[in-house]
């Protein structure tokens, strides 16, 4: 997982740094610029150091880092990469960072669940799937070994889109029972014509497997906009 290699690279590089200390001075370093100056990405060198530096803050997403922490979090890599000794025992409090990240997800996972449910309109379902209707439909409902054709938006609880059947302009079919849980039984909710939104606890989405390669991590809550275009094959809509 991007996530667990980019934390590995920069623990990795924190400890060993600190370890290099006994051995070799670091001269002082050079005094950083004003906190306001503009970052300036000319080279191609640059461009990649901030580009790890983007994917590795992405990664850490999970954490739901407030400005304090994210302070504490520039401190520790800076510390790493001068030479400054480390302030804690790195080996001992890095073996805490993926106890960190599955603690701080499933209080934002709860969170994000709980203000879903409280929408006006919002059925929280036997399930943990939070339905609300967006727009009634006038057509039939489809049963779970149907076929559906939909248009969907996929986001996550920060907002991110990591799917999408409207950007690429086409409506997407795919036999109902074939998917994830929370849309074989959210879609079955709808009519043709209708839009819906679907939450999706972790457990009815993609749970501990997402998609590889996907923005979707492991335990994630999903979101979904729904819109039942139709049921092809079933001569009831007509």
């Amino acid at each position: 997982m991007r996530m667990k290699l980019l934390a590995t690279m920069v623990i990795s590089l924190m400890a060993s740094t600190a370890n290099a200390q006994g051995k070799a001075k670091t001269p002082p370093p050079a005094a950083p610029p004003p906190a306001s100056a503009p970052v300036q990405l000319q080279t191609d060198d640059e461009k990649t150091i901030y580009a790890f530096g983007y994917s590795f803050g992405k990664s850490l997403s999970v954490f739901g880092l407030s400005p304090a922490e994210l302070d504490i979090l520039k401190k520790g890599l800076s510390d790493a990469v001068i030479g400054t000794p480390a302030a804690v025992e790195v080996d001992q409090y890095s073996q805490r960072t993926q106890g960190l990240a599955r603690s701080r997800q499933t209080k934002a996972n709860e969170a994000f669940l709980e203000k879903a449910a409280q929408e006006k309109g919002a059925e929280k379902l036997p399930s943990g799937i939070i339905y609300k209707e967006l727009k009634a439909g006038s057509g039939p409902s489809p049963k779970p070994k149907d076929t559906v054709g939909v248009h969907y938006r996929g986001t996550l609880i920060s907002g991110e889109e990591f799917d999408s059947s409207y950007r690429r302009g086409q409506v997407a079919e795919f036999p109902l029972n074939g998917v994830i849980s929370c849309w074989t039984e959210g879609v079955q909710k709808m009519k043709v014509g209708g839009k819906a939104k679907l939450t999706c606890p972790a457990k009815t989405a993609y749970g501990e497997r997402p998609p590889p390669g996907s923005k979707i991590s492991p335990n994630a809550v999903l979101e979904f906009e729904v819109e039942l275009v139709s049921i092809p094959g079933d001569t009831s809509k007509q």
